[in-house]
């Protein structure tokens, strides 16, 4: 079920009855009455879902709320007819709530998408590494994910890294010169052909390819469109499996740099993307023939002799619907990552995140959410503002705490990360604190922690201290409503729970993790006199 269609500031009804909503989270509407003096009143978003739906199913009519209603015509009460277990002091606001009924069957649910920008599963950046022991299901969950846009064959590409991976042709192709008729012609691979297959969903779907010129840097090639486009653009998954058997920073450095010049550019709904070139131009037509380049890579058809013109003239960028997931494992057999890596990544420990039930096995009672691409670069302040943090200020503060521990470490944090912060915080839009705090906690445990390794010397702030012990202490003032075993809110996974049921009813509520995370460290720490955030 989407969000209800209750916004900050709402007037509900006429005259000295009327009522104000005053904020709406995920779990509560605050509202009160518009003359002054009226107390605050709290009504649960379970309990508005649950009769809308019962009004909609004509189980119940919209008099039904009314206990006077109910009393005249000696009928039971309306929780034990519904059989709602919830407390029966709340219909006591019997007419605050028939008033947001009404409403709200006047004015249907919003999409989840109300922000406008932003998917609900938007994710803030396009690599993510999942790391975990073998067997946990990495590979399988990145499949499903492909699978979510029941088409599998057109959205899925895996490739199995190979240890005598090196260098960037590896993954991209090369020129050879080896042809029968001493002609130059490019070696494609999987993973090329696959990057085009996600240009061409980009162009089947009637964005707009183009060439504009920017005052800085002149010519480029852009896509254009607007936000309503995007939700027919599917997401292109590659999997690199086994990521790490082969040395990153060697067979993945063109993409990694590349991927740092990605820039979204928002006016209203409308939206220009650019990325600097995977497969420069020069390269391309250092070809005898890129006829044959055009049929390796699917850009056969008539339709496609524009855009491949554009591409022989500015080169193939990274297209902005290309998710790359790597898997990895980290063993005595595997390479470890440098920052470069984790730095450009989202870094999951698989287990945390997504964990293995047995007791599930065969009845699963929850789900992995749909992600999607990211479709902005850089956080502004404007995005914040139907959040529960308006502005950044809340995130901004959080980061510097973390941040004076880490500070004159190799542990410490730039503006790239506070950016990365901000969008992760766009990208979910939380509506209360327990949301936020989840929203920073994944943070700590996809961006912070997988930087943070060493022995105890390395493993010291600057005035000599504990690093991890401090660290945990900074987070128990920042994170304190979660830290102190309040569950906070999944972002990753859901109920599996009847399709016409609540929207609240999905969410799945857990502990901290990166306390947990912290405390395993320490813990590794002092046992092994050293420590790392990988398993």
């Amino acid at each position: 079920m989407a969000k209800l269609n209750l916004k900050e500031g709402l007037i509900l009804g006429d005259g000295a009855r009327s009522l104000i909503i005053e904020k709406v989270t995920n779990e509560l509407i605050y509202v009160r009455g518009s003359q002054g003096g009226n107390p605050l009143r709290y009504i649960p978003v379970q309990l508005i879902n649950y009769l809308v739906d019962a009004i909609n199913k004509n189980e119940i009519s919209i008099q039904d709320i009314s206990r006077k209603y109910r009393s005249d015509n000696q009928l039971p009460h309306l929780f034990d007819a519904l059989k709602l277990n919830l407390d029966k002091y709340i219909l006591g606001y019997d007419s605050t709530i028939q008033k947001i009924c009404e409403y709200i069957l006047e004015n249907p649910y919003l999409n989840t998408d109300e922000s406008g920008l932003y998917k609900a599963n938007s994710m803030p950046k396009p690599f993510l590494l999942l790391a975990g022991i073998s067997g946990t299901g990495k590979t399988r969950f990145v499949r499903e994910q492909a699978k979510a846009s029941q088409q599998l064959n057109e959205t899925y590409c895996l490739t199995s890294v190979r240890p005598d991976w090196h260098e960037p042709s590896d993954l991209l192709g090369y020129i050879s010169r080896l042809s029968r008729g001493g002609q130059a012609e490019y070696i494609t691979t999987d993973v090329l052909q696959f990057i085009a297959k996600a240009w061409r969903g980009i162009a089947d779907k009637g964005l707009t390819i183009e060439v504009q010129n920017s005052s800085a840097e002149g010519a480029r090639l852009v896509v254009v469109g607007e936000r309503a486009a995007l939700n027919a653009v599917l997401p292109y998954w590659l999997c690199l499996d086994e990521m790490n058997l082969a040395p990153v920073e060697q067979y993945f450095a063109d993409y990694l740099s590349v991927l740092e010049t990605r820039e979204w550019h928002w006016d209203g709904d409308a939206f220009i993307y650019h990325c600097d070139a995977l497969l420069k131009p020069a390269t391309i037509n250092a070809v005898g023939s890129t006829d044959q380049l055009k049929a390796d890579l699917g850009f056969e058809l008539p339709k496609y002799d524009g855009l491949w013109q554009l591409i022989c003239d500015y080169g193939l960028a990274i297209p902005f619907n290309l998710m790359v997931a790597g898997t990895v494992n980290m063993d005595e057999t595997t390479h470890g990552f440098s920052r470069k890596v984790i730095d450009r990544a989202l870094s999951f420990d698989f287990g945390a995140f997504f964990p293995n039930d047995f007791d599930e096995f065969f009845v699963p009672t929850s789900v992995n959410k749909p992600l999607s691409y990211p479709i902005c670069s850089q956080a502004r302040a404007v995005d914040l503002t139907h959040t529960c943090d308006a502005g950044g200020v809340k995130t901004r503060a959080f980061l510097a705490a973390v941040n004076t521990v880490l500070k004159n470490t190799p542990f410490e944090l730039a503006y790239r990360a506070l950016n990365e912060l901000l969008l992760a915080v766009v990208s979910s839009q939380p509506q209360d604190e327990p949301t936020l705090y989840a929203v920073w906690d994944d943070f700590l445990m996809c961006k912070v922690l997988p930087r943070i390794e060493g022995d105890s010397d390395k493993l010291s702030t600057s005035a000599g201290g504990a690093l991890l012990p401090e660290l945990q202490q900074v987070l128990g003032v920042h994170l304190s409503l979660i830290w102190a075993g309040i569950q906070r809110p999944d972002l990753y996974r859901e109920r599996i729970i009847a399709t016409d049921a609540a929207e609240a009813n999905k969410i799945i509520r857990i502990a901290c993790r990166s306390k947990a995370k912290l405390e395993w460290m320490q813990q590794r720490l002092e046992r092994a006199t050293f420590t790392s955030f990988w398993p």
